[in-house]
């Protein structure tokens, strides 16, 4: 590569590097208290949104075949987040052990936002560490996920919900009409359940018990009590209560965005069990220029089910022709989610478009919504 091209490729890179403020907004908070502590927060919930209004969408689509040397300083800053996570989380825990000046709501907005971002942007970054082949990059993903004790996300994002998105098989496909309220618990109850499932069948296969210790569950179990132990050493029991609740924020989160990623779609029902391929209008597309570059292209997630070993920088948009669009960034999607009212009167029509566009021929989705009766032909 040549020097203008590596300059070119750094300079597009960077704007995937917003991510690096967090260090300093959580150091300002944890220093200063008062209404500093919010900053973290409102970075995370309010920057990204205010940026989409104004950059609006990006639709260019980079060169699918660009070769992984030439992706240096994009991979770079997913390759570096552990380090800088546990920074910031275990940072935070010694620090506020030891800050008289911060009363215990403070701390409690503190640990909220820092769990925001390692959820919101650890996690995002472990998905696109655990879709590598590499080892390394697999095992920063396991370290992540640790972080926030949510290490069985990895099992069960590969080999249940590429699978069977779109399924009721997978517990992360948002029924339709289905609120945010219920479908978390119901996600934190069957996922590690799934994750388990998948795992014994796959150690099956090799006439292996579930106790073996190629069982990652072994690994996922000593990571999350040693992060546990280390909260601990760092902060007592105080630490490790405000690492738990950091570590649900985050799991907030990153449930929040399964359930806008592919709220209400469906996949065909071929009878026998079978459904149809995974095409890119299974999944919810977003353009915004911003909140992808907090989010590390997660938006374009068409294509990323499309594709799912596709790196971030090279993920395809698409147009709504091709796949349903939201009509804003993540960040905003998330907020209104929480308010089951004004989700439904955002999604619900936009679902019901996508059935008469994709599926004109069923006239009874009820009768469908188990996947027990095949789609008519």
């Amino acid at each position: 590569m040549t020097q203008v091209n590596q300059v070119s490729m750094i300079r597009s890179a960077l704007p995937f590097w917003l991510s690096i403020l967090a260090v300093p907004l959580a150091y300002i908070g944890a220093k200063y208290g008062g209404w500093w502590i919010a900053f973290l927060p409102i970075y995370g919930w309010g920057v990204s949104t205010i940026l989409d209004a104004i950059l609006g969408l990006n639709e260019n689509n980079p060169d699918p075949e660009t070769d992984d040397k030439d992706l240096f300083w994009y991979r770079a800053i997913t390759m570096i987040w552990f380090p800088v996570q546990a920074l910031i989380i275990f940072g935070m825990i010694w620090y506020t052990a030891h800050a008289d000046h911060l009363s215990l709501l403070e701390k409690i907005v503190l640990f909220y936002g820092v769990g925001f971002v390692s959820g919101s942007v650890g996690i995002v970054y472990s998905h696109e560490l655990m879709h590598q082949s590499n080892r390394l990059e697999r095992w920063l993903a396991d370290l992540l996920l640790a972080t926030v004790l949510y290490s069985h996300f990895r099992t069960e994002h590969l080999h249940v919900h590429h699978r069977y998105v779109g399924t009721p098989r997978d517990a992360v496909t948002a029924r339709y009409n289905e609120g945010f309220h219920k479908f978390f618990p119901r996600v934190l109850r069957e996922c590690p359940q799934s994750a388990w499932k998948a795992e014994k069948a796959l150690l099956a296969r090799k006439d292996l018990p579930v106790t073996d210790l190629s069982n990652p569950f072994w690994k996922y179990g000593i990571l999350q009590l040693l992060a546990l132990a280390l909260a601990f050493a760092l902060g007592g029991w105080a630490g490790v209560g405000f690492f738990v609740f950091q570590a649900f924020i985050a799991i907030s989160a990153l449930e929040l965005t399964n359930y806008v990623e592919h709220y209400g779609l469906t996949r065909k029902h071929l009878g026998d069990g079978k459904y149809e391929h995974v095409m890119p209008h299974h999944s919810w597309n977003a353009s915004h220029t911003a909140s992808n570059w907090f989010l590390i292209n997660l938006q374009r997630h068409s294509d990323h089910h499309y594709k799912p070993k596709r790196r971030f920088p090279l993920l395809q948009t698409y147009s709504a022709d091709e796949a349903p669009q939201l009509p804003y960034g993540y960040p905003m999607m998330t907020m209104l989610a929480i308010n089951p009212l004004l989700w439904r009167r955002r999604m619900n029509p936009r679902v019901r478009d996508w059935r008469a566009k994709y599926y004109p021929e069923i006239l009874d989705w009820d009768a469908y919504k188990k996947g027990t009766t095949p789609m008519p032909k």
